[in-house]
């Protein structure tokens, strides 16, 4: 397998899972402007690599990620300079558009991401994870919504994706203080799936899950995560009609009469990517 040219992502593949993992422990795995774009074109090479089931996040060294590197913060003054102030803020703008699909290239991949949380997970670390579909901690996992103590609103996705994903009073209790939650608390209000106790254990058992994923039919995999994805930002009656759509379409497949014939053989499924 050719792996697309990243400098701040490694990667590994073994089984229909790919291991990505943030490369810049030296800097806490903050996102540089390379960081960024990287990660668009990661989740977009995992998209159209069919042989690609599932995708790992985890992030080399201590800590998975602690945001934004604040060089590209103090830079960005310099970076959308113009003598007419309105240019200017279009600049801002479209450069604040452009991070956010950097992020959410992760829940536009049709693979599932399973993100593995070690030490802190902050700011715009905290959005990634946002962006993942299943997120496991290590015990001394630690999050937070950072932003507010920059003075500044939370502006790739948090605020969007993590009222969500746990009770809305908490996740505006975390946007408006900046606290630090640990995994135990994470694991309470339901932000990750499970808690390890340490880093080995953490990408063990996300690998055994990762695993058991990519041993699915993988025509399904991608319709569950459209599908769920679609039915989260529209009503039941339209998620309803989607899903209806999805397996007029895709429901009489191969994988399916492979996933029978399995059954009434005992044997596992093997599946076409």
């Amino acid at each position: 397998m050719t792996f697309p040219e990243l400098s701040a992502i490694g990667l590994e593949f073994a089984d229909g899972v790919l291991e990505a993992t943030l490369n810049r422990p030296d800097k806490a795995n903050a996102l540089d402007d390379a960081l960024w774009q990287e990660l668009r074109s990661l989740f977009d090479w995992a998209d159209a690599t069919p042989a690609v089931r599932v995708v790992i996040l985890a992030g080399a060294g201590r800590h998975f990620c602690a945001g934004i590197d604040l060089a590209m913060l103090g830079g960005v003054m310099a970076r959308i300079a113009d003598a007419d102030e309105a240019r200017s803020r279009e600049a801002l703008r479209r450069l604040i558009v452009d991070l956010q699909d950097c992020l959410t290239a992760a829940e536009r991949c049709r693979k599932p991401v399973l993100a593995a949380i070690q030490g802190a997970c902050l700011g715009g670390g905290l959005d990634l994870a946002c962006c993942c579909d299943l997120r496991y901690a290590s015990a001394d996992a630690r999050f937070a919504v950072r932003e507010i103590d920059l003075g500044m609103v939370a502006d790739v996705g948090t605020l969007q994706r993590l009222p969500r994903l746990i009770p809305p009073g908490i996740a505006r209790e975390l946007a408006y203080t900046g606290r630090e939650f640990a995994a135990d608390e994470a694991l309470r209000h339901g932000f990750v799936n499970a808690v390890s106790p340490d880093v080995d254990r953490l990408l063990a058992d996300v690998r055994e899950t990762a695993r058991t994923i990519a041993g699915k039919s993988p025509l399904a995999i991608r319709g569950s995560k459209e599908v769920l994805n679609y039915s989260r930002d529209h009503s039941v009656a339209d998620g309803l009609a989607h899903v209806a759509t999805w397996n007029a379409a895709m429901l009489l497949s191969a994988d399916l009469r492979e996933a029978g014939a399995a059954m009434r053989a005992g044997r596992p499924p093997l599946f076409a990517d």
